[in-house]
């Protein structure tokens, strides 16, 4: 088992894929997806290859920003999405600083999506991810 590495440029077309499968494949509308963020500051990176390796599902994409990483877990709610959080504390033997949003429960487009990101971290744990300014919507 392992996640799936893909470019952070790549970001915002990663959640639209993933939006685009969801719309057509889940009619329910439930929690289609859930972005997992975590800050992996201060942790050896053999050791986050490690724990990504032996947590994520290979239908599971990951995204960093330095030590900033997202996990996009297809029909993962945030229920599902907290248990691997709590495995990954328990991998790096420290409680992360983390956030969870599903699609579409918390935004309909990859903008409304990583906005509310970027907001959610900023006023929960008082600190800015500057590096999804790059998705941000033009108005």
């Amino acid at each position: 088992m392992a996640g799936i590495h893909f470019s952070f440029i790549d970001f915002k077309q990663l959640l639209a894929l993933n939006i685009g499968i969801a719309d057509r494949l889940d009619e329910n509308r439930a929690e289609s997806f859930t972005i997992l963020y975590c800050n992996l500051e201060g942790i050896d990176q053999d050791v986050i290859d490690y724990a990504l390796e032996n947590i994520l599902r290979t239908s599971d994409s990951i995204v960093n920003h330095e030590k900033n990483y997202f996990f996009v877990l297809p029909y993962t709610d945030k229920y599902g999405a907290e248990i691997v959080k709590k495995m990954f504390d328990e991998a790096f033997a420290k409680f992360l600083n983390s956030f969870l949003l599903s699609y579409p429960a918390d935004g309909e487009k990859p903008e409304d999506l990583l906005g509310a990101m970027q907001d959610s971290v900023s006023v929960f744990w008082k600190y800015d991810l500057p590096c999804l300014d790059r998705f941000a919507k033009v108005i």
